[in-house]
């Protein structure tokens, strides 16, 4: 990383960044096509390493790239504030970001898939729920666990 002053470190800063996120942009790539989706997630920090779950229609082409190639990038950015300058060259911006890399598997227990699945509306909502065979056995659930991740943060000055 150029800015090194800039740079987040540890899983546990780098998850404060993704739990104030509410949108995840997941990076495949096909016959050196990249593609890229926006997605609601859920996030856990399990034995040390970043998880990522999300889910979505049973059929697709998210699906169909990530079985011909499960790696992927992730990218999450928020607290985004214009810095204005007294001239044009001298405005900025305020951020955090984090950009991560893992394979993406594709569930298919419905023990694993109800997980992903609390784990999501955990994140969105902030309430807890369960979820049965019927409900799991309708959508897709991906979980992504990160081998690399790193984060980054320009803050508004004080």
């Amino acid at each position: 990383m150029r800015r090194k002053d800039r740079e987040v470190t540890g899983n546990e800063a780098i998850m404060q960044i993704i739990s104030r996120c509410q949108v995840c942009r997941l990076a495949m790539c096909r016959d050196n096509v990249p593609y890229i989706v926006p997605l609601n997630f859920g996030a856990e920090l399990e034995e040390g390493k970043i998880t990522l779950y999300f889910h979505g229609a049973r059929e697709g082409k998210k699906l169909d790239v990530i079985r011909e190639n499960p790696q992927v990038c992730v990218e999450f950015d928020g607290g985004h504030q214009l810095l204005e300058g007294e001239i044009a060259c001298a405005h900025s911006f305020a951020y955090e970001s984090v950009v991560g890399f893992g394979r993406a598997q594709i569930l298919e227990s419905h023990a694993d898939k109800a997980r992903g699945l609390e784990a999501i509306h955990r994140h969105m909502t902030g309430k807890e729920f369960t979820f049965t065979p019927e409900q799991t056995g309708c959508v897709a659930v991906l979980r992504v666990v990160l081998e690399q991740a790193e984060g980054k943060r320009r803050p508004v000055p004080a």
